[in-house]
């Protein structure tokens, strides 16, 4: 039995329904105690959001350990238990579930209580270490354009094929419980796809987030040094992403999926293939990882299924003509994707859609002027001011690569410069950060330091480290304190330091924050919006 209440897909389903057999099995059930057959109504990981008839995922953790909030959510209501570790007590009533991993276990439970959403749908994984967001945003917005209904998971939003609403966490792949959960509502809508932001951190089988999702789809954007902290080796990290493309071999149901064609009238059997970035060294790697067919794109002319020729980026878009090898043709496309690195998300987007709905790579195109950008990506804030501001969530290497040569390309026409803030993550992959800081330092005139999420170390630490890449950099590019670069760890304050050194013709980069809502500290979350908090501090210079 399901209904709907307040918008949120709410199931009720008696425990032995679902969990039996299959389901057991996968997730790897060591004991159960207790006889009951209770009726489940939802699933939570957070002791602190257990309601009645809930099961209870008591899960170890960096700083905490869900097994010593089990009593919190027996008192709140939790009727079913699922933990790793023997238990001193066990409470009458409640049943209780002992598995190998209650993280791993959570994916196959979630899977059978909301009936294997996956199945009903045509599934679309992207994964990379940028451009995921975007181009899961834009094949969303290419398929509402076919004719169908679509919904999609990303770190900045999630669609259910009828509304789309703001990401409140900063996570890429929600835990499984929530893949799930939104998987299961955009069925319930109607949604004949969904398309998932598919981080290496919700492909390993350490977390095992989209473990028992059934990918039709893998697009491969890039893979760069990210996430070591996590994976160990850039080899591991590499291999965790590829698991999207390996999946497509696994036996499953994707193949009798079905999907009505744009009229309604009749079926085609839904394809699976990939799609990667043939300009990437990683491309052979995933291309090979599954026996499907992989069409491939290239910004740097290439040969690949779609080439850019030629590109011309502005602060509004991009014009540019790419050659299709499917059809041996070229193709004039325009966008409004601020940045020429959507011309890549772009290509992405336009082989998946084609290559699952037949329909022609020019057809298609004919939608991509209509193509909305995703907020905080290159996002311009225009409140009259004589300088460009630019909202960017780049926060890599690769990615301070990929955004800053055609600015200054840009700018070297009008000799204005490039004021860049940004920081990086604590308790996350420490080896970026003095590349960071070298990237930075080689592009922009002038580099200002400041919070990103510091975690549990000291900010003042993770801006060092940054600056010590500053600094290092030899010739015109090497970067003196106090003169071009700033170590101020408040966000708020840094933003009005790089706005009062700008000047007539100047791009101020905000980067690192993006969409997200929040700066996290040691001991609190603080809110906060970098778009807003930057139109704020236009508002208060008179702009």
């Amino acid at each position: 039995m399901k209904i709907e209440k307040n918008e949120i897909l709410v199931y009720k389903r008696l425990l032995n329904d679902f969990f039996s057999g299959k389901c057991a099995a996968k997730a790897g059930l060591l004991e159960r105690r207790g006889a009951e057959n209770p009726l489940i109504t939802g699933l939570e990981y957070d002791s602190r959001e257990v309601k009645a008839g809930n099961i209870y995922f008591a899960l170890p953790g960096l700083h905490v350990d869900g097994h010593a909030f089990i009593d919190a959510a027996v008192k709140s209501g939790a009727a079913v238990i699922v933990h790793q570790n023997e238990l001193a007590e066990y409470a009458k009533g409640i049943v209780y579930i002992r598995v190998k991993d209650s993280r791993f276990a959570m994916s196959p439970i979630a899977d059978a209580f909301y009936d294997s959403p996956s199945q009903s749908m045509i599934v679309i994984g992207v994964t990379g270490t940028e451009g995921k967001s975007t181009t899961v945003y834009l094949i969303a917005q290419l398929i509402r354009f076919a004719g169908y209904s679509a919904g999609f998971i990303s770190t900045v939003m999630h669609g259910d094929g009828i509304s789309d609403r703001w990401n409140p966490e900063h996570q890429t792949t929600p835990e499984a419980l929530t893949v799930h959960r939104l998987l299961a509502r955009m069925r319930d809508t109607g949604a004949k796809a969904a398309v998932i932001e598919a981080s290496s951190h919700g492909l390993s089988k350490k977390t095992n987030r989209l473990g028992d999702v059934i990918f039709d789809v893998g697009v491969m954007t890039n893979v760069t040094h990210e996430h070591l902290e996590f994976h160990g080796t850039w080899e591991q990290y590499r291999s965790d992403k590829a698991e999207l493309f390996r999946s497509l071999d696994n036996p499953q149901e994707s193949h009798i999926k079905l999907k009505q064609n744009n009229n309604g009238a009749g079926n085609l059997p839904v394809p699976s293939f990939g799609v990667v970035n043939i300009d990437d060294p990683s491309a052979s790697y995933f291309a090979e990882t599954t026996r499907h067919k992989t069409f491939t794109y290239s910004v740097h002319g290439g040969d690949a299924d779609l080439s850019v020729r030629l590109i011309e980026s502005g602060a509004e878009g991009n014009w540019y003509e790419i050659h299709s090898a499917i059809s041996d043709e070229n193709i004039i496309i325009r966008d409004k994707l601020p940045g020429a690195f959507n011309a890549a998300n772009v290509m992405a987007s336009l082989l998946v859609v084609s290559n699952l709905f037949a329909i022609d790579i020019k057809e298609l195109a004919a939608f991509v002027p209509r193509l909305k950008p995703v907020r905080g990506r290159m996002t311009a804030i225009i409140k009259g001011q004589p300088f460009e501001t630019l909202v960017d969530y780049a926060h890599t290497p690769s990615s301070f690569e990929t955004i800053f040569p055609p600015l200054r390309e840009r700018l070297n026409n009008c000799g204005g410069r490039i004021i860049t803030l940004f920081g990086s993550a604590g308790e996350r992959d420490t080896k970026k950060r003095p590349e960071q800081g070298r990237i930075a330092a080689k592009w922009s005139d002038i580099v200002i330091l400041s919070d990103e999420d510091p975690r549990g170390e000291k900010p003042m630490d993770i801006l060092e480290d940054i600056a010590g890449g500053c600094e290092a950099r030899e010739g015109a590019g090497r970067k003196t304190r106090g003169k071009d670069l700033f170590l101020i760890p408040g966000r708020p304050e840094a933003i009005r330091k790089a706005f009062s050194l700008a000047r007539k013709g100047d791009i101020v980069l905000l980067l690192g924050k993006g969409h997200e809502n929040s700066i996290i500290y040691a001991n609190e979350t603080m809110p906060y919006d970098e778009i807003a908090e930057a139109e704020k501090a236009l508002e208060e210079m008179g702009f």
